[in-house]
């Protein structure tokens, strides 16, 4: 195994992103690389203005880094501000017209009808299912130890984030071949899906529909083809009763209609709930692991918490809910990482925001990643600095300059449920291993559905050394 990689202190760590550089440089630089890198393509002027028109698209798009407009946008009182048709397109064979991507009486529908779901998102109910996850986590890693093997960072968060999130839909784990299944479709679907691509973001009007490639639809037709075997057995007539995401779905009435969810339409719900719950939480988790295998005095100061609140004990859901570092180091990742790098939205009819005029069908580019590093709103915001969400300094963070779970009536349910996830992952692998990057000068950030390294992390992992 390698020696440790030598990382500077901490208040000079710039963890892996492009070069902001001038908006012709920048689409030169994303041509030449023929990847469509869309974080290359962002112009060093998105990360100081907080209003910007980029005049050389078809479309129109006005890049909103003020967090009052971004606020004003997302709550959208009048109803004219829905998800722009790239992000709808790029996830329609998916989950279809489900509520993560649909707008007005649709989506109040399926939000009043799926509400009793939310339920078992509770931290009480959802907790012994995490735990039950990541030990059987710990001894996959332990084989990993004892056969010194590296393996996919990527992979390996994946299946353990989609492993909790089927215990919560379903009530039972995903089988590891399934779970390799879905995470390589997903890694097609990511990796191929033109869901803000370039040539459409440049050239195509707005809502011209964009057709996705036949590795995204067949990667989408796989995904679906586990979730619906997994709710299949539920329409069995000898089907046993459960207590889950699941059955609160099947048993969902429109109390105004009093019709309930198509076999179709419960496949795109519950492919929300696996989407959002599995592959959102497996990119920030991804992003953590790689920094603190960059970080040694991160993790010294991790195991000092764990160790000062739960000693050799177990680490309960109240250890978990009260790991204030934990939670500081999750909160950074996620600023510099946003499980979901851009929440575009185009304007239904010509507005005013901010002072200035928008035409119907402009494209409204509310960028986590470019607010979380915007030079107006953070100090220092390439570096990794988690004390900035210390309880002395994270309340002069201006409401609407952090946003990774959304904002306003559509913000993530699911927010309690991953932070609680999060920090006992955090707490529990970081408290039995070191983690070790292979090539870690090599990563770099790219956007797709969610932030994800460009390409798969390598990790070496082994058994907490007892001097750390």
């Amino acid at each position: 195994m390698h020696g440790p990689v030598p990382v500077p202190e901490l208040t000079t760590y710039r963890p892996p992103a492009p070069r902001p550089t001038g908006p012709i440089r920048s689409l030169l630089r994303v041509i030449a690389s023929g990847e469509g890198d869309l974080l290359s393509l962002i112009p060093d002027l998105a990360y100081r203005e907080r209003l910007l028109p980029l005049g050389i698209t078809r479309r129109g798009i006005l890049y909103l880094n003020d967090p009052a407009l971004v606020v004003e946008v997302l709550n959208d009182a009048e109803g004219i501000f829905p998800k722009n048709d790239l992000m709808v397109d790029a996830v329609a064979p998916l989950i279809g017209n489900a509520m993560f991507v649909s707008s007005g009486e649709t989506w109040k529908r399926q939000r009043r009808m799926i509400e009793p779901a939310f339920s078992h998102m509770r931290l009480n109910r959802a907790f012994g299912q995490m735990v039950d996850a990541v030990t059987d986590h710990e001894r996959w890693l332990d084989e990993k130890v004892a056969g010194a093997a590296p393996f996919s960072l990527d992979a390996a968060m994946g299946h353990l984030t989609a492993d909790v999130i089927t215990r919560t839909i379903f009530s039972i784990p995903l089988h590891e071949g399934a779970a390799r299944d879905v995470f390589e479709a997903f890694t097609v679907f990511e990796r191929q899906v033109a869901s803000v691509n370039v040539k459409a973001l440049l050239f195509d009007k707005p809502w011209n529909h964009t057709t996705q490639p036949a590795p995204v639809l067949e990667a989408c037709r796989r995904i679906r083809a586990h979730i619906d075997a997994m709710l299949a057995p539920r329409f069995a007539p000898d089907a046993p009763l459960f207590d889950d995401i699941c059955a609160a779905a099947i048993a969902a009435v429109d109390p105004v209609t009093g019709e309930r969810f198509t076999r179709e339409e419960l496949v795109n719900e519950l492919g929300v709930f696996f989407l959002a719950g599995h592959e959102t939480s497996a990119s920030v988790l991804t992003w953590v692991f790689f920094l603190l295998s960059q970080r040694p005095e991160v993790v010294r100061r991790i195991r000092a918490e764990v160790d000062a609140l739960c000693g050799d004990g177990e680490i309960t859901i109240d250890h978990a809910k009260r790991f204030p570092f934990i939670k500081a180091v999750f909160k950074e990742t996620m600023r510099l990482y946003p499980p979901i790098t851009f929440l575009p939205r185009v304007a239904l009819r010509d507005t005013v925001l901010g002072g200035r005029k928008v035409r119907r069908g402009t494209m409204l580019m509310i960028a986590p990643w470019t607010i979380h590093r915007h030079q107006q709103l953070w100090n220092d915001p390439e570096l990794f600095d988690p004390d900035r969400f210390s309880p002395e300094r994270e309340g002069a963070i201006v409401p609407g300059a952090f946003l990774p779970f959304g904002w306003g009536p559509r913000v993530c349910v699911g927010a309690a449920f991953a932070t609680l996830e999060a920090s006992l992952f955090i707490a529990r692998l970081t408290r039995r291993y070191d983690f070790e990057a292979l090539a870690p000068e090599r990563v770099r950030p790219a956007a797709r559905l969610t932030t994800r390294p460009r390409h798969e992390i390598q990790m070496w992992v082994r058994h907490r050394s007892k001097s750390v």
